[in-house]
């Protein structure tokens, strides 16, 4: 019984790697074009068995998964490493190298690859917002959170590129905020967060932004306001309980807006909605301490 859901994973991992693959054995370099393509098999296939070890064997997830995962991350760079000597101007492995640094918690050499790749597809007229958005992560990081003028440039090509790229719009925001234009921040925000579920950890993240910025003051007529946003979401709560995570925003937020009375009526609506759930009362107390609403 086990051996037919292990070939069933073999078949999707082999189709997948010969999708990613296929591309790279049409280029002209034939030694460099299998030096990255056996990279990539090698890093999709550790991938398959990996996935496989995590769903099919759950006992075994902890203890054999995410170590292989990261040492076949770590062994792919060499590879690559060796394919952009070889070819410098290979747009696809400087990319690919980018993320494997960032995989890696390198933004340094994370961004040294992709300011590369971005100077490739552009002399090759490729607009790619994914690439964009990925070089101005790196400077972020690199620069521990701060949102450079070289940043934020990576971010608007991405947004001229695609104006729904979200990590623009949300890095965007950050670097118009800390201008103190918040009408500009707000928008952006305020458009992101119309576009993500409301469920979602950006979500959460981008309510208590625009919960902070507008605590600060107004920035003038028309800007979006984050106190609505929040009444939406008590609204929902009231209708759709069972949402611990939603009950965690909403009691952050109205901390974040000087509601503190709010937040504790709102904790203790979600501590009784959760008494049954052991764990998620301790992550209710864990937030009323950090909050200080006990």
């Amino acid at each position: 019984m086990i051996a037919i859901p292990i070939a069933a994973f073999a078949l999707l991992a082999l189709g997948a790697a010969a999708f990613a693959v296929g591309p790279l054995l049409r280029q002209k370099d034939a030694k460099g074009r299998w030096i990255l393509a056996s990279a990539i098999l090698v890093f999709l296939l550790g991938i398959g068995g990996g996935v496989y070890a995590m769903l099919g064997q759950p006992d075994l997830a902890l203890r054999d998964v995410t170590a292989p995962q990261n040492r076949d991350v770590k062994g792919l760079i060499p590879m690559l490493v060796q394919r952009v000597r070889t070819d410098p101007n290979d747009l696809m492995a400087w990319t690919f190298l980018g993320r494997a640094y960032m995989n890696q918690r390198d933004p340094a050499d994370a961004a040294k690859a992709f300011a590369r790749a971005v100077t490739l597809a552009r002399a090759q007229k490729r607009n790619d917002p994914a690439l964009y958005s990925a070089y101005g992560e790196a400077l972020v990081q690199q620069s521990g959170g701060a949102v450079s003028k070289e940043a934020e440039a990576a971010f608007e090509a991405a947004l001229a590129a695609d104006p729904a790229d979200a990590a623009a719009r949300f890095y965007l925001g950050l670097a118009r905020a800390s201008r103190g234009d918040k009408d500009g921040a707000m928008a952006l925000w305020q458009s992101l967060a119309e576009d993500v579920p409301a469920s979602s950890p950006l979500h959460q993240l981008l309510v208590e932004r625009m919960a902070m910025l507008s605590s600060q003051g107004a920035g003038g007529g028309g800007a979006p306001d984050p106190v609505a946003m929040v009444a939406r979401l008590a609204a929902r709560l009231k209708a759709e309980p069972n949402d611990l995570m939603g009950w965690q925003r909403l009691i952050r937020a109205y901390t974040v807006l000087g509601e503190p009375a709010k937040a504790k009526e709102a904790l203790a609506t979600a501590r009784k909605t959760f008494a049954s759930n052991p764990d998620a009362v301790t992550a209710l107390d864990a937030a009323a301490k950090e909050l200080k609403l006990n």
